[in-house]
Order: C-alpha cells, then sequence, then structure tokens
C-alpha cells in the first residue's frame, strides 16, 4: 500500500504530475520519431545526408572531413568506394562524437581529409548534429528553432487551405565553377582577420581528439590513412599551417599513419574558392589520386 503521506502528496500535485508525465511521454515518443532524420519538413544535417543517400546504411569504409572533402571526393567515380562523410563544419571532434556514441560503425577503412580548417577548436559548428545532443535534454528544446520553422510554415499553408510543404534540401554542397580574383582575396582577407593569430592551443581539443581516433583504429584494427586536403596556392597558407602540421605529422608518425599530403598540389585553376576544389575539373583528378594512393597502400 502507498503510505498516507505519498498518497496525500500525489493528491495533491495530480495536475502537476500528469502534466510532467505528459511531457515526458511526448518528448519520448517525438525522439522516437526523430522528425530532424525521418521528416523532410524538418533541416536535414550533412550527417543525416550522408545516412539518406546511402539508404540509411551505419556502416561501411568512411572518408571523413568536411565540406573540402565533399566538395573533392566523387564517391560514384572511385574505384576505393569510400562512404563520402564530408560534414559542413567537420571536425575531428565530430569524428570522435560519432564514434563514441556508436552513430556510425566504420569498417574496412577510414580515410581522413584534414584542410586548413578541419582542426580549428573555435569554429563554428552546425548544433543539429546528432552527437551534440545532451541525453538529458528534450528533444523539441533542442531543436525548437526548427520545430518552429516547420510549425510556421505548416500555419502559413494552413491558412491558404493547403497541408502542402517545402521539402527541406537533402543534397549537400558541392562547389562548381571558379571565383574570381576579389572573391578570393575577400576570403582569405576573412579567413585571415578570423583565424590568422590561431596558436596550437586553439586546436589542443582536435590534437586530442585525432590521437582518441588513433588509439580507436588500433583497437578496432581499422587501417586509417590521412589526407592533408588541397589548398589554393595562389594565394597564402594561413599562419598556423606549418606548426600545425608539424603537429599532427608528428602523431600520424609515430602511430604509423601514412599520410598523403596534397596540400599544395593542384594549380588555382582547379579550385572553387580557396579550400574547395571545382566539381568539373578538380574533383576527378583528386578522387583518381586518392584512388592510386589507396591502392598502392593496399599492396
Amino acid at each position: 500500500m502507498i503510505p498516507l503521506k505519498a498518497a496525500t502528496f500525489l493528491k495533491k500535485n495530480s495536475f502537476i504530475l500528469g502534466l510532467l508525465l505528459a511531457i515526458v511521454v511526448s518528448d519520448l515518443l517525438i525522439s522516437w520519431w526523430n522528425p530532424m532524420v525521418s521528416s523532410r519538413r524538418f533541416y536535414k544535417n550533412d550527417f543525416t545526408k550522408t545516412l539518406y543517400h546511402h539508404s540509411w546504411s551505419q556502416s561501411g569504409p568512411v572518408f571523413f572531413g568536411n565540406s573540402a572533402v565533399t566538395g573533392a571526393y566523387i564517391e560514384e567515380k572511385s574505384d576505393a568506394h569510400l562512404v563520402e562523410m564530408g560534414l559542413s563544419y567537420g571536425k575531428i571532434t565530430d569524428l570522435k562524437g560519432i564514434l563514441e556514441n556508436h552513430l556510425y560503425q566504420v569498417r574496412d577503412e577510414l580515410v581522413i581529409g584534414i584542410d586548413v580548417h578541419t582542426m580549428l577548436d573555435p569554429l563554428e559548428t552546425d548544433p543539429t548534429y546528432q552527437w551534440f545532443k545532451p541525453w538529458y535534454q528534450p528533444y523539441v528544446y533542442t531543436y525548437r528553432d526548427y520545430f518552429r520553422d516547420s510549425g510556421e510554415e505548416f500555419v502559413r499553408n494552413l491558412r491558404k487551405g493547403s497541408l502542402a510543404y517545402e521539402p527541406r534540401w537533402i543534397d549537400k554542397e558541392l562547389y562548381p565553377g571558379r571565383k574570381d580574383d576579389a572573391f578570393l582575396q575577400s576570403k582569405w582577407t576573412e579567413y585571415d582577420k578570423r583565424f590568422g593569430a590561431m596558436t596550437l592551443k586553439d586546436f589542443q581539443d582536435n590534437l586530442d581528439a585525432l590521437q582518441w581516433v588513433i588509439r580507436y583504429a588500433k583497437e578496432q584494427q581499422l587501417p586509417l590513412r590521412v589526407i592533408w586536403m588541397p589548398w589554393n596556392k595562389g594565394y597564402a597558407d594561413p599562419p598556423y599551417v606549418a606548426s600545425l602540421k608539424e603537429a599532427v605529422n608528428g602523431q600520424l608518425k609515430n602511430a604509423g599513419v601514412p599520410v598523403l599530403d596534397l596540400m599544395h598540389t593542384y594549380d588555382p585553376k582547379y579550385f572553387h574558392d580557396l579550400v574547395h576544389l571545382n566539381r568539373e575539373e578538380g574533383a576527378p583528378i583528386f578522387t583518381k589520386e586518392v584512388d592510386t594512393w589507396l591502392k598502392s597502400l593496399g599492396k
């Protein structure tokens, strides 16, 4: 039997407790539905887009990185058949989050593309990535901005007598053509203003995450390879690049991880901007070069 004091407490607070229970149950049901992934009414991040374009498979060989990987690696033209997991603003800390939370099982091979922004701790990222949501935080609260966006669209269309909606974009951003010199100079100036004063302490979280990934790959007996992604050599490297490469390459050398440095390999004509190869000329060459390198390692 329920003690008298407990019964009295439940009776006095039945409305509040019932409301709290309804909120918890509702959030559990919405979390199970997971509309940020399952419904085209809601914004999709690049990790979700990766899963969508691979029939929701959560395992396979992976080429991980940021948008530089998305722009440069043409998965359907590659003999290596790596899953292109370039994430907008993706960092090594994101890869650690994916692996730690068992959101994807990397099999056979893990290739990591590192460009001048991949290891910047202060770089803003996409807050909707699944590994950022604390387990205790309500689903609707976490993604409240996107629920509001979808809800406002629903109300607007309902007023017009329609339940139609605009499906959210499900493809990743690619980089056709070439930007002019004025644009490129403005981007270099912008990057320098934001990140030019960075030192190794501003990369420490990602350097630690890289060491974690190296250990993970060893424990899982997972072949790990690293590629330094192309930079438009018509413009000076960011000031921190030399010290960052030294620190990263030191970690990789100690672990015996193969490295392919393509940072200064390609002429400016192959670039869309400073960090993205163009789709027409740069990406096909890069994809073939990666295939050739991976095959040589296989032998």
